[in-house]
């Protein structure tokens, strides 16, 4: 993800470069692996919300549901493995991002948090998804409920992610396991992993519709509208339940 002066956050030319990752390389024999990270200090810092942008913009419902949908989706669908290689915090939709991976290492100086309902939002895109399957469902509600950012320590007890790792050894044990997998019997590798996916599309079944049309519908209260405009104005949101 190369937005390094955004933090790497999610516009639509973005959203759309993801989704051709899935479409374009995870269904080439060729691709053993695909490692995942982000330009700059960020791995990702969700989605777009300053000034001007689609997020801060709003949008239908039917647009806020039917991009993550076909996001998260295409995690669950792309056949080569996804190695997220987490180098900074990842926030929103850009946790989603690294923990619809298959393997996550992550830097010790980096952190993760699903912050929607910060924003007045429901954890829409993919957090109402994976975060319970990786963690179970009181601890996924702890955190989504709340918006607190884990540190790299606490998300590796926990089990949220895989590996955490010195800052300066990240990409080179991320890229070390891809090139293991890499080097491995592939269709053995990538129908393992289809296999255990199902327990993902479970969820993502179950959870996912549900999950965006209530963010959907979330983007249009007053607490929502505050929670932008805090977010821009750089100071805590004052909630009001409206």
């Amino acid at each position: 993800m190369n937005r390094p002066e955004k933090r790497n956050a999610v516009d639509g030319l973005l959203h759309d470069g993801l989704e051709r990752i899935f479409r374009d390389l995870g269904t080439d024999p060729d691709i053993g692996a695909i490692v995942l990270t982000g330009a700059g200090s960020a791995f990702c810092s969700g989605g777009d919300f300053s000034p001007g942008s689609d997020g801060a913009q709003g949008g239908s419902t039917l647009n806020i549901m039917r991009g993550p949908k076909f996001l998260i989706q295409g995690f669950a669908n792309c056949e080569a493995p996804l190695i997220a290689a987490v180098n900074g915090p990842a926030v929103g939709l850009g946790a989603s991002v690294a923990l619809m991976c298959d393997v996550i290492y992550m830097a010790d100086t980096a952190w993760i948090g699903d912050t929607h309902v910060n924003m007045g939002l429901v954890a829409g895109d993919g957090g109402a998804v994976i975060w319970p399957l990786l963690i179970g469902p009181n601890r996924a509600k702890e955190y989504l409920m709340s918006g607190k950012r884990v540190s790299a320590e606490e998300a590796e007890r926990i089990g949220l992610v895989n590996h955490v790792v010195p800052a300066d050894k990240l990409l080179e044990e991320a890229t070390g396991f891809a090139k293991t997998l890499a080097a491995g019997p592939a269709a053995a590798i990538r129908w393992t992993k289809m296999a255990i996916n199902r327990h993902v599309w479970q969820s993502i079944n179950l959870v996912l519709e549900m999950s965006l049309s209530t963010e959907g519908l979330s983007t249009h209260t007053l607490d929502h509208k505050e929670g932008v405009l805090a977010f821009q104005q750089k100071r805590d949101p004052k909630f009001t339940g409206e």
